[in-house]
């Protein structure tokens, strides 16, 4: 994975002259330390006003400090040396700079959460690490050995039940056979994820896998509300990737008109009225999108090779960078009957209130000056 480059850098070369900011190296989850950890220990010498990766590796981190004299008190105590508070290990530290913000285009540049809670769409739910790297390698060698099934971007793989783009629904019955045993591990730690409830009886029939090549992304959509229950998880591999979510006010939405092939994240069907969040997927992290977040929000995926994105913490702009291609396995629960979310907005399975907001919209549209956009709500689905 190559994911960022932070606006922090470390000094290079003779030039280490002391800034409030430490890039420690030797520290980090993926040896063994958690950033709670990693802040208690550095805490001891002052402030510590945020502990951030330093890259994708997860074995270097910023430490940002208040003060510039208890970074420079906690890199003569650590610096080569060993950190009782963390096990003995012998961290490799320099200062860190701040670098200037890149001068971007105003709508390139846009927060990104790293966690759901920092995101705030209720119902979308996010597990880092939810696999290990080797069940990745597993999956992902199971897929490849796989018949793939060739898009006009991307290749898919459907178990359980397929997938029908023209009408963005399932043949309910025609079962394809149960889910593949490679999958099994999966769905068990499916049933105790955050979020679900008291529905952790609720087991998925349906499985898409998804393989986007570098800079192929996903068209906004919100999943056919008929074709699946409320439960929808994803989870990515081999690379990572920026899904952004969209929220259409009352009065600005309507279902399409346009076939899907005619819809793109571009597209002037798209309503400008919306209210835009985005998180990040990094590989082996599982994504839950459930109840409002399931229904009343598109999801999407820009079709870009890197995102120039803020992120919601202090560590700033970041350049992400997809990688060679991002395999997504997307598991639900084919419904057996219509649906009765609140959100009948969204909802193809309650079309009297669909066709009094297509009227609305309609009405609003003949109005001088106040000629609303019309939205999809399904386009490809992940």
């Amino acid at each position: 994975m190559n994911m960022m480059n932070s606006r922090f850098s470390r000094h290079t070369g003779l030039k280490n002259e002391p800034t409030p900011n430490l890039f420690v190296a030797n520290c980090g989850p993926a040896v063994g330390m958690s950033f709670d950890n990693i802040e208690s220990a550095f805490g001891i010498f002052g402030k510590v006003v945020g502990v951030h990766a330093a890259d994708e590796t997860g074995t270097r981190v910023i430490v940002c400090f208040s003060e510039v004299n208890a970074a420079q008190a906690a890199f003569k105590a650590l610096n080569s040396l060993p950190c009782a508070d963390l096990g003995g290990r012998i961290m490799h530290i320099r200062y860190s700079v701040l670098r200037p913000l890149q001068k971007v285009h105003k709508d390139v540049l846009f927060p990104v959460s790293l966690l759901a809670s920092d995101l705030g769409i209720p119902g979308i739910y996010l597990v880092h690490d939810f696999i290990t790297v080797e069940e990745e390698k597993r999956l992902l060698a199971e897929v490849d050995n796989r018949q793939w099934r060739s898009l006009s971007k991307r290749r898919v793989q459907h178990y359980g039940y397929e997938f029908l783009y023209e009408t963005r629904n399932v043949d309910s019955k025609h079962c394809l056979g149960e889910l593949p045993s490679f999958v099994s591990n999966i769905l068990q730690k499916i049933l105790s994820f955050p979020g679900l409830g008291g529905d952790q009886n609720k087991e998925m029939d349906q499985l898409t896998v998804n393989e986007y090549p570098c800079g192929v992304g996903l068209s906004p959509h919100i999943d056919t509300h008929s074709a699946f229950d409320e439960f929808i998880f994803s989870l990515s591999t081999a690379g990572p990737c920026i899904m952004e979510f969209r929220r259409y006010p009352e009065g600005t939405w309507c279902h399409p008109t346009a076939s899907v092939n005619e819809i793109h994240e571009d597209s002037p069907l798209l309503s400008s009225n919306f209210t835009r969040k985005a998180i990040f997927l990094p590989p082996r992290s599982m994504l839950l999108m459930s109840g409002e977040g399931r229904y009343a929000w598109h999801h999407y995926i820009r079709h870009r090779k890197v995102n120039l994105l803020l992120q919601v913490d202090p560590v700033g702009e970041k350049a992400i960078r997809r990688s060679s291609r991002r395999v997504s396995f997307t598991f639900r629960k084919v419904r057996e009957g219509p649906c009765c979310c609140p959100y009948k907005q969204y909802c193809d399975s309650q079309p009297e209130c669909r066709n009094q907001q297509v009227k609305q919209n309609i009405v609003q549209s003949s109005l001088p000056l106040k000629r609303e956009a019309v939205c999809p709500t399904d386009t490809h689905q992940i």
